[in-house]
């Protein structure tokens, strides 16, 4: 094959990448839609309500009795619910075939600039969340989950993209997969923590005011929802750890030392400390509930302010080329 064959094949992957992104997003954006459908069906559930459950006939006519603590899930909030999982699944799968085109168009891990970024967390994020959906029944994040998706996806098509290039010569290093990836995977879950905590303040208000009424009638007890969260946040906490040291074990390969106050690894040091507070107080101090999830937010903005707002806008070694 000659390279002007070459060159074609590969403009012709990373046309296709382009377009499976942008249409991952249009998915997340319609699931996004379903579930806000599903939210919007559940008006008329109450969380004193059991549902009905046929425990036998008497005269040919059905007895029906009430399993305890169980919520009537109206039917048309399940189909969309389910509508919405169903689109959710397809756009991730959309989503990582247009992330495996674009490595295969620059014959590199696609993490170079922050468009493959963003994309690669939609799918750890979602990834995440479908894992947790089927093993421990999280199905109720769907709707949160699905718009961090689609606003990472939209800002990676029409903010953040660049055509395929080249590393800049301070990545090529294998610090530069190790570091990234680890990012990735402790963000997706800082992310679904820090979604968590949201739910949490929205659920337990409820609860205190006795109003725990339509979806949130369907979510779990708010002390269910911080378990969840502290969890989240527990492992991606040693991650974010092992990320901070790969990052200067790499800028020490690529720059001569071990770190330098660059303004995205100041902001990362200060993501840390957050999120060491969190962890420190719930063990030591018993925070629990509201407290915990101000931090755990506070965090969560932290993280993406690190890792889009700042390569936005100050200057810096760490600013993915391109932005």
């Amino acid at each position: 094959m000659g390279p002007d064959r070459r060159e074609d094949l590969r403009m012709t992957v990373a046309n296709f990448s382009a377009l499976a992104i942008v249409t991952a997003a249009v998915l997340y954006l319609l699931a996004l839609v379903l579930h806000a459908l599903e939210w919007s069906m559940a008006r008329g559930a109450d969380a004193t309500l059991t549902e009905s459950v046929l425990v036998g006939t008497k005269g040919g006519v059905a007895v029906l009795d009430r399993a305890p603590g169980e919520v009537v899930r109206p039917p048309k909030t399940e189909l969309y619910g389910r509508m919405g999982l169903n689109i959710t699944i397809l756009a991730v799968i959309v989503n990582l075939l247009g992330i495996v085109a674009r490595g295969i168009a620059a014959h590199r891990a696609p993490w170079g600039n922050m468009y493959e970024f963003v994309t690669t967390a939609a799918v750890v994020v979602v990834v995440l969340y479908l894992v947790g959906t089927w093993k421990w029944g999280v199905r109720w994040l769907g709707l949160p989950v699905a718009l961090v998706a689609a606003v990472l996806n939209g800002l990676a098509a029409t903010v953040f993209y660049v055509a395929v290039a080249p590393l800049v010569p301070a990545l090529h290093s294998v610090w530069f997969v190790i570091h990234i990836l680890a990012a990735i995977v402790s963000g997706a879950a800082f992310s679904i923590g820090g979604v968590a905590a949201i739910l949490y303040l929205v659920v337990s208000r409820a609860e205190r005011l006795e109003k725990v009424k339509g979806y949130l009638a369907l979510l779990p007890k708010a002390e269910r929802i911080d378990q969840l969260g502290y969890r989240l946040l527990a492992f991606a906490f040693p991650l974010w750890t092992f990320t901070i040291a790969a990052g200067a074990i790499w800028a020490e390969y690529a720059w001569g030392r071990y770190w330098g106050w660059d303004p995205k690894e100041t902001w990362s040091l200060v993501t840390w400390v957050v999120y060491a507070g969190y962890l420190h107080a719930r063990a030591t101090a018993g925070w629990r509930g509201t407290k915990a999830a101000w931090l755990a937010i506070g965090g969560f903005a932290l993280f993406w302010w690190n890792f889009i707002g700042v390569n936005l806008v100050f200057a810096g070694l760490h600013s993915y080329a391109g932005i």
